[in-house]
């Protein structure tokens, strides 16, 4: 196990600019992490800009490539299975081609597909252009998925969750969460640690969660701004005690993270020496500490290594994973 950080809150700002200490490399090959939440295709049209509409004041992209990557709650399970954890994932998908596109992708990255098609719902998928390394513009297709599909859902939850060293609730509001408050309480019977990445501004459906990682703009949403830290401070352990919550994780961008407990506040500067995207750096920090908790690290220890984790993807180009040289890497 790795040595823990310092225990007492440090100085927050800037990103830091050495280089970072290298971690302790962790066996994750043991682990098993249940995914669930809204899944997603993220596709990337890569083009030239030169010229403006004549049209419109818009730029005129000519398209010279295009990618397509997991996204939402995927995304969260590529990056698990990209440091050797185990990974089922229940979501939902379309009976289109982006949705047999999604189980193409899981199937090759070696991620146990549990995908429910709706046929009656096209598969949520983010359309991002961009031109000169720049994101010009992104499109976003979707729709609520319907009760029978969450029903098979909840079916292949249940008999997915007795195996699992950790449950992830991944939720993007499109709605495949939509019992979530059951899930929760069928992984607190069976003592399974829960780690949610929350959306909305109704965290009541996450009461009881081991672990809630809202970034500022969500937590905001929920308490309010605060005045300085101590206000911040007494807003997030409120909700965490009205929550249940054993852990609330805020990640503050260039400001690093701050965990809160009911024995201390706990925070770990930025690591990044560059932003470049931050698609996708939530979900990476969720698996990250979801695979720590699953190979028995301390909290302590998976705030580090999701910290590490969230400061190497945030310099890569649309929705991205680390590998366990990143990770454990100088």
């Amino acid at each position: 196990m790795n040595s823990s950080p310092a225990s007492s809150p440090v100085a927050l700002g800037s990103a830091a600019n050495t280089a970072p200490t290298p971690l302790a490399p962790i066996d994750f090959s043991a682990a098993r992490v249940l995914v669930v939440g809204d899944v997603m295709l993220d596709r990337y049209w890569f083009g030239d800009v030169q010229r403006i509409s004549p049209e419109a004041p818009v730029p005129i992209v000519r398209v010279r490539n295009s990618e397509e990557r997991l996204g939402g709650a995927a995304n969260v399970a590529l990056n698990l299975r990209s440091v050797g954890v185990a990974v089922p994932l229940l979501g939902i998908v379309g009976d289109d081609d982006a949705g047999r596109t999604v189980a193409g992708l899981l199937d090759a990255a070696g991620i146990e597909s549990g995908l429910v098609i709706d046929a009656t719902v096209p598969t949520t998928v983010k359309l991002r252009v961009i031109g000169r390394q720049q994101q010009l513009l992104r499109v976003d297709f979707e729709q609520t998925p319907e009760a029978a599909s969450l029903e098979d859902k909840f079916a292949g939850f249940r008999s997915q969750l007795a195996d699992a060293s950790v449950l992830v609730l991944s939720d993007y509001g499109k709605g495949a969460l939509g019992r979530v408050e059951e899930m929760i309480r069928e992984a607190i019977v069976q003592k399974v640690p829960i780690v949610v990445d929350p959306k909305g501004d109704d965290y009541q459906r996450y009461a009881g969660a081991t672990l809630l990682t809202p970034n500022r703009a969500e937590l905001r949403e929920v308490v309010g701004s605060w005045r300085d830290e101590a206000d911040l401070t007494r807003r997030a352990q409120t909700l965490r005690e009205a929550l249940g919550l054993k852990y609330l994780l805020l990640t503050r961008s260039e400001e690093g993270m701050t965990l809160y407990s009911a024995d201390e506040v706990f925070s770990v500067a930025a690591q990044a020496r560059e932003v470049f995207d931050v698609s996708g750096a939530g979900d990476t920090v969720v698996a990250i500490m979801a695979a720590a908790l699953a190979a028995g690290q301390s909290i302590h220890d998976a705030v580090a290594l999701a910290n590490r984790a969230g400061s190497v993807v945030v310099g890569k180009l649309g929705t991205a994973t680390v590998t366990p040289e990143e990770l454990f890497g100088s």
